[in-house]
């Protein structure tokens, strides 16, 4: 997998197609990436006793690391970045 923890990305395919945010999972025996502000599903919590109502809570979820290209911020585009032009 050529992506990192911490890389701005961009999403080329799926529902979120355009969005950009920043790596912040890798799980590399399934090909997947967690991004930021990307991929949201509600998650709901059951009752307890420290929040009686219970409660939805938005999480990001995995999506496959085909999906998301490197972002590059002057051209505003994703771009295909190269282990040797690593900076």
């Amino acid at each position: 997998m050529k992506v990192r923890k911490g890389d701005k990305v961009i999403v080329i395919a799926g529902n979120n197609r355009g969005s950009t945010g920043t790596i912040q999972e890798v799980h590399h025996d399934k090909n997947r990436v967690i991004v930021e502000g990307v991929n949201l599903r509600y998650k709901h919590l059951k009752a307890t006793q420290q929040s009686p109502q219970g409660e939805r809570i938005r999480v990001e979820c995995a999506i496959h690391a085909s999906n998301v290209m490197y972002y590059d911020e002057k051209t505003k585009k994703g771009v295909r970045k190269r282990p040797d032009e690593e900076s």
